[in-house]
């Protein structure tokens, strides 16, 4: 919000430098973001009135002026503004002033002396604007400093206000808070009532007064339209931020500038019957003041006359009746809008207003008369105009609930004994009525503070207006114990540690998803839904991280990245699902925390030692062991939703499943427009974190003794539950077991296969020999015969 420290000032002085007083605010909790001068610095240029005009007569474009600059003689000057005419007043640059980048020297011109340059506002680094000569108003003497005509020493603060500061939306609220801080006299403008001088009556209704509490309104006949803004009220506006547009509509930007009381004109020859506030109904259309066309439904306010919507309640006013330069009587309105009733709205058609910024955070409901009051004053200095009475229409107002604030809790919270006496103090220069025994105050919010709602609400005003400056840092202190790391855990910093140097780049993806990916990924036809989603894309929580990483390569490909690897470590979010220790649940929701991989493109980046090939199963299944090691992960075939049905496989850890692992859908591949087959992988991080405490084993200092073993087995027959046999059963001197070979072919008998194993064998006392070895192996073949009918193969 822009606020001109000379508008600021004329409601408060305070005494302080500029700096301080930005320094103050910003400490209060106004941020002060910057404080710009409203022109730069020059010298030297002064309010000059322009005698006579002259074509040049060597230049058809250049004029020759008279231009009075002062009590001295006339000044010759040259110019080239097409507005030059004789008896404007116009900044005159005379010999040796110093502008932006430019020192002015006496010149000829064509053949004639220029002694001076009159500037338009962009010479003047004022705005860009250089289509003419800047006018001066009528009023400025020649001769006289042009930053004292304009007042171009002022500064212009911009102020970043937090969403619950609506009181501070104004000249007049930012004054209040810089009057509290500084305790300084509050001179607000005056507001006497206009009489009335007709009887001229709109009739208006509120039929739904859930959304407009309080709906005033006044007839002006006969006002001059054309009327020119005054000078004084068009820098005011700009310098706030606001382009002057006409008369009419200027006094009413004016007063929300001024007062943070939003308005609205009305050409009263342009309404249809009397005016109605009520939610709107689907089919019906309005054309907006900005030249948008929006459709309205019953949940949108809407201001109706007996055409049909004429204006989006505390939002925008209507096209069609638009107070415009031919208009003779126009109706002023001002209404209080609950803020439920405008929040978001605008936000729906694209678009915000002053209004719906302010009444979607809250406005004075107790300064609907006075904002027409001032209102009709300004329009009747200008435009002038015969006034009808006020009309005020009260259905319904916000409650103003009381709230305590106990001294000892806001002592606590603050960190600072700010005795009882001066909060209360700081409560009487806030305007906020109070009672209180020392020991606790009851303070009832007024009508322009919609952000004091809960004592902490309360204890935040004491301190800002306190001094945050004021209180101490002070370091926490509190008795540091040294806790030891568990052996038998990890951290998910140690396990993001290990995945990254994997060759994986982490990502953090958001949680909100499509819900079609929770329905092609896991097979959710019913995930858990948001109630207010930020994008219909995002409306979804996620119950598998897959979703997002498939889209991850997706994007990366689409960027000509050939190789994409990617991991991410984050929640899924299922419905009446049970949690571990140490995951976090609620009403019903488990959050349990997840790891996520996908790879896609080739296995390793280019190089000359190894030939290219994709990243497959097997790649992942590797990555997989690493991360589960010590122990060791089992992988068992079966089908998944997201995954190729001849490619998956449930992950276990100690006979408990824990995630999933395969090559991605070709459905899905085609779907979200993948160039390759990616390979994915999702554990249960709860699962990675546990690891088995290292117990030492007796190392050998004999030699071990290695035999292969093939054997035929049923083509059926699973490869693991012939190794889990061997584990099972194997004698005392066998070390490890570990299939190397597996062989299919027409040299084997029918629906037969060949397993070849490499066993291990060493003794910790002695050296083997072979009659030990041969009794180990013969056995190992014996379990192996007698339970899955495996011979030798020969």
């Amino acid at each position: 919000m822009l606020i001109p420290q000379s508008w600021l000032r004329s409601f408060v002085d305070s005494g302080l430098e500029t700096e301080a007083l930005a320094h103050l605010l910003t400490m209060s909790g106004l941020e002060v973001e910057s404080c710009s001068p409203v022109a730069p610095a020059f010298t030297g240029i002064v309010a000059a009135e322009i005698l006579t005009v002259e074509k040049h007569p060597n230049a058809d474009k250049l004029s020759v002026c008279s231009v009075k600059a002062g009590e001295g003689p006339p000044l010759q000057i040259v110019c080239g503004a097409p507005n030059v005419r004789a008896g404007m007043k116009a900044p005159l640059a005379l010999v040796g002033a110093k502008l932006p980048g430019l020192e002015i020297k006496a010149a000829k011109m064509r053949g004639l002396e220029s002694q001076g340059m009159l500037c338009s506002a962009r010479e003047l680094g004022m705005s860009e604007d250089h289509s003419g000569l800047l006018e001066l108003p009528a009023s400025a003497q020649p001769g006289t400093d042009v930053r004292k005509v304009l007042d171009l020493d002022d500064v212009v603060f911009d102020i970043k206000l937090t969403p619950n500061k609506a009181d501070c939306l104004s000249v007049l609220g930012v004054a209040r808070e810089v009057a509290a801080l500084t305790q300084s006299k509050l001179t607000p403008p005056s507001i006497e009532p206009v009489a009335a001088r007709n009887d001229s009556k709109l009739p208006f209704r509120i039929t739904d007064a859930e959304g407009c509490g309080r709906f005033a309104g006044r007839v002006i006949r006969n006002v001059n339209a054309k009327a020119p803004t005054p000078d004084w009220m068009k820098q005011r506006l700009e310098r706030a931020g606001q382009r002057s547009i006409s008369a009419l509509v200027d006094v009413t930007n004016f007063v929300m500038l001024e007062m943070g009381r939003p308005l609205h004109v009305y050409d009263q020859d342009k309404l249809t019957g009397g005016i109605d506030v009520r939610w709107g109904r689907k089919g019906e259309k309005i054309k907006l003041l900005n030249e948008q066309t929006v459709d309205v439904d019953e949940t949108v306010l809407c201001i109706t006359d007996g055409s049909g919507v004429i204006g989006l309640g505390g939002i925008m006013g209507g096209d069609s009746t638009k107070a415009d330069l031919e208009t003779k009587n126009i109706f002023l309105e001002s209404a209080f809008f609950f803020p439920d009733a405008i929040a978001g709205r605008a936000r729906r058609y694209n678009f915000s207003s002053d209004a719906s910024h302010r009444f979607e955070r809250g406005v004075d409901f107790n300064n609907n008369v006075p904002g027409i009051e001032r209102a009709t004053r300004l329009v009747l200095e200008i435009c002038g105009g015969e006034p009808g009475p006020t009309i005020d229409l009260v259905e319904k107002l916000p409650e103003r609930k009381p709230v305590k604030l106990r001294v000892a809790r806001a002592q606590k919270i603050i960190g600072v004994p700010v005795p009882a006496g001066e909060m209360a103090d700081i409560f009487t220069r806030l305007g906020l009525p109070f009672t209180g025994d020392g020991e606790a105050f009851v303070v009832t919010p007024p009508s322009y503070r919609f952000d004091l709602q809960i004592e902490e609400d309360l204890i935040e005003e004491v301190a800002r207006v306190y001094g945050f400056e004021k209180i101490p840092a002070r370091p926490p202190a509190a008795p540091a114990a040294m806790r030891a790391d568990s052996e038998s855990h990890r951290s998910l910093h140690a396990i993001r540690a290990q995945v990254a140097a994997r060759d994986y780049q982490e990502v953090v993806n958001f949680t909100f998803v499509d819900p079609a990916w929770e329905a092609d990924f896991v097979g959710n036809a019913a995930p858990i839904r948001l109630l207010n989603p930020i994008a219909s894309h995002q409306s979804a929580m996620r119950s598998t991280l897959i979703g997002g990483l498939v889209e991850n390569i997706r994007y990366n490909m689409a960027r000509k990245q050939t190789r994409v690897r990617v991991f991410e470590i984050g929640r899924a979010f299922l419905r009446d699902g049970l949690v571990t220790d140490g995951d976090f649940a609620v009403a019903g929701f488990a959050q349990p925390m997840r790891l996520a991989a996908a790879a896609c493109g080739p296995a390793e980046d280019e190089q000359w030692g190894l030939p290219a090939r994709p990243v497959d199963f097997f790649d992942l299944k590797a990555d997989v062991e690493a991360l589960t090691w010590p122990r060791f992960a089992r992988f068992e075939a079966s089908p998944h939703p997201a995954l190729h049905p001849g490619r998956s496989a449930r992950v276990l850890l100690d006979g408990k499943a824990v995630g999933w692992l395969g090559e991605l859908h070709p459905r899905w591949q085609s779907k979200y427009e993948l160039s390759c087959p990616a390979v994915v992988f999702e554990l249960d991080a709860g699962a990675l974190r546990e690891v088995p405490i290292p117990r030492p084993t007796e190392p050998s200092r004999f030699p071990p003794v290695v035999r292969d073993l093939a054997v035929l087995v049923d083509a059926g027959l699973q490869a693991q539950a012939v190794l889990d046999a061997l584990e099972e059963g194997r004698p005392a001197i066998v070390r490890s077991v570990r299939l190397f070979d597996l062989y299919l072919g027409k040299s084997l008998p029918a629906n037969r296969k060949s397993l070849a194993f490499r066993i291990v064998m060493q003794d910790t006392q002695k050296t083997l020999t072979d009659a030990e070895v041969d009794s180990a192996v013969a056995r190992m073949v014996e379990l192996l015969g007698a339970r899955f009918g495996a011979t030798l193969r020969s």
